[in-house]
């Protein structure tokens, strides 16, 4: 059971922005400061990319553990109320990640997904992030 009223759960859940979120500027700062430059939310490229490295032709995806369904992560799970709302919403979101990752490839673009989980460990992303770029 929601234990909050409807116009309080609306009003909390429009304030969750799908661009400039906490995770996202943790790999822009991490990026930016191995000297990096990027372009952010390219809309010519399927999905608008987080980060766009345009002489590269690489992208990085940021994505939330719930709002994307990352497995084997604690915070992607279904909520109790409403479920099947739920499961088809998060389901369209990983399809649509998945469409939007192959039409990239397709384009000779290559996608590095960051997880909102792996940030605990910054210095494993930098890693991962250095790798991704440098090849």
């Amino acid at each position: 059971m929601d234990y909050l009223p409807p116009h309080r759960r609306s009003a909390n859940m429009s304030q969750i922005r799908s661009r400039d979120t906490a995770p996202e500027m943790i790999v822009r700062r991490l990026v930016y400061a191995m000297g990096y430059r990027y372009r952010l939310h390219v809309a010519a490229l399927p999905g608008k990319p987080d980060l766009v490295f345009t002489r590269l032709k690489k992208v990085i995806e940021v994505r939330g553990c719930f709002w994307h369904g990352h497995l084997r992560c604690i915070d992607s799970h279904i909520p109790k109320t409403r479920t099947e709302y739920w499961k088809q919403k998060l389901e369209r979101n990983k399809q649509r990640d998945a469409d939007n990752e192959k039409k990239l490839h397709a384009l000779g673009w290559k996608v590095l997904t960051i997880w909102e989980c792996q940030l605990a460990d910054q210095l494993k992303v930098k890693k991962r992030l250095r790798r991704f770029l440098s090849t």
